[in-house]
């Protein structure tokens, strides 16, 4: 195998690098930069602690304080008004508001489609009976980007599942604008939503608000959404008093190619991943040589032309095209390197997508983007990055519902168990629950 990093030869970053190297042969600051991904979050914990200590001894004053440190903005409320939302809906298009309709129609039918029953039970054996039940969260906090950029896609998909799955409250955070205001997208994509309550905080401080609750801001059960490196850590650091969906990182793509793939689309692909932010990470394995070729000069093209160039400038060092000699080599290296997500352009997709195991998301075909699944198609943008899709899933049912175990059992049922429990409870020195048993079959 193979690989071509796909990195500036010189200052002028129009100009990409060609240099093809064997796998076997990188570094390990190679090796690092691939598969681990490691963050920077280690050095920032001890200001994003400072921060939760703040929120937590002086609640919305702290609230207040770093909205106008960090955002620039004296917010007077915290929570946004129905006027706010109302004026906010009126203020758009109705197109758009048509087109964010459907996006939330399509979330909400992919994950109604997750749903479990709500109680089930099967027969062990005569006189007993197991089950379990299901329950939703009480109350989530889903945290919104703002800032440079505004993000109505995110608010649809962090909050529909959680009201699919039956949850009561449903908040989100998100930093205002200069003028303190939210911008209207983010209005009324919450209300086509159901979103309960929307606050105008943004960052670690808002983190630490769902986590300890304020007097405008009430405590949450479990935290979601993306978010820059000081949300993450706030998210990491409240663990012990809220749950949080799973850790994130930069955004990232993995695309496994063969000769019968498009070379535009891929490019247009690995640009789009690269356009999110400096930090962003887009790799392409292929079979064939001919194809990297292709999909570097497309990459050439269009990096020269994008709009973000910018940040385009910086990702592309993240970037790497690598040249495998089977797709076996393809797939092994992707489940290492467990993306979040995974493109598969190859002509035997079923072969390729079984053997797949740790992945985000998966995009199958020349005509399924990642663009697909962060907008419409209905599936969760909110995905498990820099190698946690090893053991984490992406944001869906599950994340909003707890699983109760029931057992049925009657006087039979329980004899028939009566000698196991009594013989293995005293063997751990638990005579008090062998008893608890014995005592049910007293004359």
């Amino acid at each position: 195998s193979y690989i071509t990093p796909i990195r500036p030869e010189c200052v002028n970053k129009k100009i990409l690098n060609m240099l093809y190297k064997q796998l076997s042969n990188l570094t390990d600051k190679e090796k690092n930069k691939l598969f681990f991904r490691e963050s920077e979050i280690v050095n920032i914990e001890e200001t994003v602690s400072n921060i939760l200590k703040t929120v937590k001894d002086k609640g919305d004053i702290a609230l207040r304080e770093f909205t106008l440190k960090f955002d620039g903005v004296d917010i007077e409320y915290v929570e946004v008004t129905k006027l706010e939302i109302e004026n906010a809906i009126k203020s758009l298009d109705a197109n758009i508001l048509n087109h964010l309709r459907a996006i939330a129609d399509n979330i909400k039918k992919f994950h109604t489609a997750q749903l479990p029953k709500k109680i089930w039970f099967m027969e062990l054996k005569s006189g007993i009976k197991l089950g379990q039940k299901i329950t939703p969260l009480n109350a989530i906090g889903a945290y919104i980007p703002g800032g440079k950029a505004t993000y109505p896609s995110t608010v649809l998909m962090a909050t529909i599942p959680a009201i699919v799955a039956g949850v009561k409250s449903v908040s989100i955070c998100t930093p205002p604008k200069k003028d303190g205001s939210i911008d209207p997208l983010i209005l009324a994509a919450s209300d086509i939503a159901g979103v309960n309550h929307i606050y105008k905080v943004g960052g670690a401080h808002a983190i630490g608000a769902f986590a300890y609750g304020t007097k405008s801001i009430s405590k949450v059960d479990k935290i979601i959404g993306p978010g820059n490196i000081f949300v993450t850590s706030a998210k990491m650091q409240v663990r012990n008093t809220t749950e949080i969906d799973f850790p994130a990182g930069p955004s990232e793509v993995l695309i496994i190619a063969d000769d019968s793939a498009n070379a535009r689309m891929i490019a247009s692909d690995i640009i789009a991943q690269l356009e999110h932010d400096p930090n962003a990470i887009s790799v392409l394995l292929t079979t064939s040589k001919i194809l990297g070729v292709s999909v570097k000069k497309e990459v050439e093209f269009m990096h020269n032309n994008a709009k973000r160039k910018e940040i385009i400038d910086k990702s592309i060092l993240n970037a790497a095209i690598l040249i495998a000699d089977c797709i076996e080599d393809c797939i092994e290296f992707s489940n290492e390197f467990a993306p979040e997500h995974l493109e598969i352009m190859v002509e035997d997709e079923s072969h390729v997508l079984e053997k797949i195991e740790n992945a985000g998301s998966i995009f199958i075909g020349n005509y399924a983007p990642v663009s697909a699944g962060d907008y419409a198609s209905g599936t969760n943008h909110i995905l498990p990055t820099a190698g946690h899709a090893k053991v984490y899933s992406g944001l869906n049912i599950n994340h909003f519902i707890k699983y109760i175990s029931i057992q049925k059992i009657d006087k039979k049922g329980l004899e028939s168990l009566k000698d196991s429990i009594i013989s293995i409870a005293e063997m751990e020195g638990l005579y008090a629950h062998a008893d608890a048993v014995r005592i049910r079959f007293e004359k």
